[in-house]
């Protein structure tokens, strides 16, 4: 993981120490909108994402507490991730980002804001 050794003393840059690396925020997007913290439901939605780093992101988001897994196979062994308090005050950070991203559509895309209105961001 990336980290601003440089920057330690700076509460942004503890912040990107936890969600700033690729993807790790869409993680974020995905379960503070609801939808389901299933490995294989993260994947389907994440197109793109390899899935060993998704597996990577989730390890690393559940060590710093931002996320809980909870098993509900045993044979063969499933998880389902879930925002912990600590994880659930990022919404707002995914909100404003989502917010900043519909009015200033830098990109173009407006398929990708639009469905995250929808879904209560």
């Amino acid at each position: 993981m990336r980290t601003y050794h440089s920057q330690e003393g700076c509460p942004v840059a503890r912040t990107l120490n936890v969600v700033g690396e690729r993807w790790t925020i869409l993680i974020l997007r995905d379960l503070v909108t609801g939808r389901s913290g299933k490995y294989q439901d993260l994947l389907r939605s994440l197109r793109g994402i390899a899935p060993s780093l998704l597996a990577k992101r989730l390890k690393h988001l559940e060590a710093q507490g931002v996320l809980q897994r909870f098993f509900y196979s045993e044979h063969p062994p499933r998880a389902e991730y879930r925002l912990t308090t600590k994880g659930r005050e990022l919404g707002p950070l995914v909100r404003a980002m989502a917010d900043w991203g519909s009015k200033y559509k830098l990109d173009g895309e407006t398929a990708l804001a639009r469905p995250a209105r929808r879904r209560g961001l």
